[in-house]
């Protein structure tokens, strides 16, 4: 049985004291939350701050993106290792912000999941279409690509230990939701793929999770379909109660 996983994505948003003080509000209520595991992804700036705000509570510490080198001259970037010592556990990779806005492509992905991987995160690798790409009916063929991509050379050992986010772009932040069913169909063909790729035990194991407008009214629908293994929630996470009512949602 795979536990679910509510993950909350700030993005770019709260100053020092906001974060500082959501984080305390989900500190607060996570004992309350017996059903699922929860994580929270803060800007990198702040990570520090919010793993002393969670101290001592259940709730993991992740980060929003990273770098694929270990160290050197790249300036304005940061690597697992910096991620690892501030007390992250997971980081998010590929989210469709990078992908459609920043320009990164599925190699550039996998690099950074190789990496992070090898420095002891756990990694999200999201994946998902557009809207044209969906009206095309082209979603299969492009969650097949990037999951190809994205997880190339991965042991089944280190995609046991790899989380999985569908994020249908068209979703996201516009109030918009994928149906269950549609989600349940993108998160079964992603499970069909792990079967494929590697075997029927770890397609099993690997957590895949939905993202796109996830908020307390639909997350119960949404989780109890039975490929989706939780959320990747992002205006919702920057809320105690939003975030800890899709988590009590489960």
């Amino acid at each position: 049985m795979r536990r679910p996983l509510i993950a909350g994505n700030w993005k770019m948003n709260t100053d020092h004291a906001a974060a500082v003080s959501l984080a305390e509000g989900v500190a607060k209520g996570a004992g309350d939350i017996d059903k699922a595991d929860l994580l929270v992804c803060p800007p990198f700036i702040y990570l520090e701050s919010v793993a002393k705000a969670l101290d001592s509570s259940p709730v993991a510490l992740g980060a929003q993106n990273m770098y694929a080198q270990p160290n050197g001259a790249f300036t304005g970037e940061t690597s697992a290792s910096m991620l690892t010592d501030v007390g992250a556990e997971y980081v998010i990779l590929g989210h469709s912000e990078r992908r459609n806005i920043i320009g990164e492509t599925d190699g550039m992905v996998n690099e950074k999941t190789l990496a992070a991987l090898e420095a002891g995160l756990v990694p999200i690798v999201c994946v998902g279409e557009l809207l044209e790409q969906r009206e095309a009916s082209k979603t299969g063929e492009v969650i097949a690509q990037q999951f190809a991509g994205s997880l190339a050379g991965l042991s089944a050992d280190q995609v046991g230990k790899t989380v999985i986010a569908y994020e249908p772009v068209w979703a996201i932040g516009t109030g918009k939701v994928a149906t269950p069913e549609q989600a349940e169909e993108v998160h079964a063909d992603l499970r069909r793929l792990l079967a494929e790729s590697y075997n029927g035990e770890i397609a099993e194991k690997v957590r895949i999770l939905y993202g796109g407008s996830v908020k307390p009214g639909n997350a119960a629908e949404l989780i109890s379909q039975p490929n989706v293994d939780g959320a990747l929630v992002g205006g919702a996470s920057l809320k105690p109660d939003d975030f800890l009512g899709i988590a009590a949602a489960v």
